[in-house]
């Protein structure tokens, strides 16, 4: 079997004709793309959104409890509970973007930062990727700086606790639980249950 990204030599590459954005929505844009069917050659047209790549962090304090957040997100109307994380923005590092975001939604800082995974979050309709942050030995150092839009309450649990609230639904975020499963995958083998 070939492996995800061999594109079996471009056989289902679609060629881009036309590339329009449609609208500017500050934290995305929508984008109109008109694109050719690699085998037939039929035009069709899709819609992308044009996102910035994302960061998100998981921040364990010296006592291995997780820093959390609970904060309202207008899509689902509801109050959630995640991990810090945000927009990487224009020429930022990611690892930089993870620092910030942690400091400014939580006030926290860490001693030791780990990269450890990267995926990209719909490619469907998203050209962005999302990376996910260890900070370790995190502390409450500084004070949030929070957007005009946020309003966040941060708050910790042993991070049995958060594997507990991943198993049953108290943290259902979907990026959240995919920077857990990469926790998950750089500290253990993945086996069949």
């Amino acid at each position: 079997m070939a492996a995800p990204d061999d594109d079996d030599g471009g056989a289902l590459r679609w060629r881009v004709l036309a590339r329009t954005q449609v609208h500017d929505y500050r934290i995305f844009r929508s984008m109109a793309v008109r694109a050719a069917h690699p085998q037939t050659g039929a035009e069709r047209d899709f819609t992308v959104l044009d996102t910035p790549d994302w960061v998100n962090v998981i921040a364990l304090t010296p006592a291995d409890e997780v820093v959390l957040i609970r904060q309202y997100r207008h899509g689902a109307d509801r109050v959630h509970v995640e991990i810090p994380g945000g927009m990487v923005d224009p020429g930022e590092d990611h690892g930089a973007a993870a620092r910030r975001e942690l400091a400014e939604e939580t006030g926290y800082t860490a001693a030791e930062w780990r990269h450890v995974g990267t995926v990209e979050p719909n490619p469907a309709i998203h050209g962005n990727r999302l990376f996910t942050w260890l900070a370790l030995d995190a502390r409450p150092t500084t004070a949030t700086e929070l957007d005009a839009g946020e309003v966040i309450s941060t708050f910790t649990v042993p991070l049995a606790e958060a594997t507990a609230m991943l198993r049953d639904g108290r943290i259902d975020h979907a990026l959240v639980v995919t920077a857990f499963a990469h926790l998950a995958l750089a500290t253990s083998a993945l086996r069949r249950p």
